[in-house]
C-alpha cells in the first residue's frame, strides 16, 4: 500500500492558524499572517559590560534609534502637546479674564503633565536596544568582540524585551527567570544592571549550554558568578525555593507561532508531537502557578509567549488567577499594562483586543513579534 505524502509540519502550522487566528484577529489575520511568513525584524540590544558608546554611535548613524530610552520622551511630548491644546481651549474658555478659568487652565494642564512619572518609572534607562523605524529592513551587522573578548551587543526580536520591562526590576530583587533559555531575556535581565541575585533556570540541558554560552559571551565573570544556572523542571519550582523571589519571569514553551511556520526543523506541529502541542496550555499553567507559588507576597510575575493563541495566553492567566484563589488562599491582582501601548506603539504594532496583557502582532512595517506579555501581583 502507498502512504500518503507526508504533509510539512509548516504547513500543517499555517492551516491551523489561518482556521483559529483569522476568527480572533478577523481583518486584521491577513496582514499578520504576511508578516509572519516574512523575514522577522530584529533590535540591537546594547552590552552595558562592553564600551558601548562608540557602537550607539555607529547605529545612530544607520538611522537606528534605541526605542526603550525615546518611548518615553516621545510619550512626555505627546503629553506636553494634549496639555497644550487643553490650555489653549481653556485659555479662549477664559477669555473674559476669569480668574476661575485660569485657575482650571492650569489645573489642567498639571494633570496632563504629572501623567509622564509612572510611564518613565516602569522602564529601565539601564537597558538600550536599538530598533530601524518602521518600513527599514536594514539588517544589523554581526556583534563584534571587545578588548575583553565580549560581544558587543545581541541581537534579538526587540518585542521580547517588552516582557523583562514590564517586570520592572527594582535595586536588589531576587529574580527568577523559570524558563531561561537561550537566554536573551536572561541577558536582558541583567543589564537592568540591578539585580541582587538572578536565578535562571531551564528544564533542557542542552539549551541551558547555550544559556552558558551567551552568559560568556556578555557577561564578565564578576557578574556571572552573581547569577545561579539550573537544569529544573519549573514545574517543581515551589518545592526548591518557595515564596523566595521579588520578580519572577515566566516565558513559557508555546507554539512559537513564526517559528512554526517558517521553519520544518523542531516544530512543534510535527505529526509526532501532536500530543505535547495539544497538552501545551496545561503545561503553560503548571509553569505560571509555579512562578506564582515562587513569589514572596507583593511580588510581581511576568508571564510571555511568543504565540497569538488565547488559549495560550488569557485563558492560561485567568485559570492561574483561579486556581491561586481557590486552591492556595493567594489573592492575584492582574496589572493594567496599556501605558506600553502608548509608549511602544511607534516600535510595534498592538492589538488593541486583548482582553488580559498586552499582545504585539507582527507586520510588515514592523515585523517584531508575536509576543504576549501580562503582568500579576501576588
Amino acid at each position: 500500500a502507498t502512504t500518503a505524502p507526508r504533509i510539512p509540519s509548516t504547513r500543517l502550522a499555517l492551516h491551523h492558524f489561518d482556521v483559529n487566528y483569522s476568527l480572533q484577529l478577523k481583518d486584521l489575520w491577513p496582514s499578520v499572517r504576511a508578516g509572519l511568513l516574512c523575514e522577522q525584524k530584529y533590535g540591537a540590544l546594547l552590552n552595558n559590560f562592553s564600551p558601548v558608546d562608540h557602537v550607539a554611535q555607529e547605529l545612530e548613524l544607520l538611522n537606528a534609534t534605541d526605542f526603550v530610552s525615546e518611548a518615553p520622551k516621545k510619550a512626555q511630548r505627546s503629553q506636553w502637546g494634549a496639555a497644550a491644546e487643553e490650555a489653549g481651549r481653556g485659555e479662549s474658555r477664559a477669555q473674559e479674564g476669569s480668574g476661575e478659568g485660569r485657575a482650571g487652565m492650569q489645573a489642567e494642564t498639571t494633570t496632563q503633565a504629572e501623567m509622564s512619572p509612572p510611564l518613565r518609572a516602569s522602564i529601565s534607562s539601564n537597558i538600550k536596544c536599538y530598533t530601524f523605524p518602521r518600513g527599514d529592513i536594514t539588517r544589523f551587522r554581526p556583534a563584534r568582540p571587545d578588548a575583553l573578548g565580549l560581544l558587543d551587543y545581541y541581537l534579538m526580536d526587540a518585542a521580547s524585551l517588552l516582557p523583562v520591562l514590564a517586570l520592572n526590576v527594582q535595586p536588589d530583587d531576587l529574580v527568577l527567570d523559570l524558563c531561561a533559555a537561550p537566554g536573551g531575556k536572561t541577558l536582558a535581565l541583567l543589564q537592568t544592571g540591578v539585580c541582587g541575585h538572578l536565578a535562571a533556570n531551564d528544564i533542557s540541558i542542552s539549551r541551558t549550554k547555550r544559556l552558558y554560552h551567551i552568559l560568556h559571551s556578555y557577561i564578565p565573570k564578576e557578574i556571572r558568578e552573581t547569577v545561579s544556572v539550573t537544569s529544573c523542571d519549573g514545574r517543581d519550582w515551589e518545592e526548591l525555593e518557595g515564596g523566595t523571589f521579588h520578580k519572577v519571569l515566566v516565558d513559557v514553551p508555546c507554539t512559537t507561532d513564526r517559528h512554526s511556520v517558517m521553519e520544518e526543523d523542531n516544530n512543534i506541529f510535527h505529526r509526532r508531537r501532536t500530543k505535547e502541542r495539544q497538552m501545551l496550555p496545561m503545561l503553560q499553567l503548571q509553569l505560571l502557578m509555579a512562578g506564582i507559588l515562587a513569589t514572596k507576597p507583593g511580588g510581581e510575575v511576568v508571564y510571555s509567549t511568543c504565540s497569538l493563541s488565547p488559549l495560550q495566553n488569557e485563558y492560561v492567566i485567568e485559570r492561574a488567577v483561579e486556581i491561586a484563589e481557590t486552591q492556595f488562599n493567594i489573592s492575584i491582582h492582574i496589572e493594567d499594562l496599556s501605558h506600553f501601548r502608548m509608549l511602544f506603539q511607534d516600535t510595534f504594532s498592538f492589538f488593541s483586543d486583548c482582553r488580559l496583557g498586552e499582545l504585539v502582532l507582527p507586520h510588515l512595517t514592523a515585523n517584531f513579534g508575536p509576543m504576549y506579555f501580562c503582568k500579576l501581583r501576588r
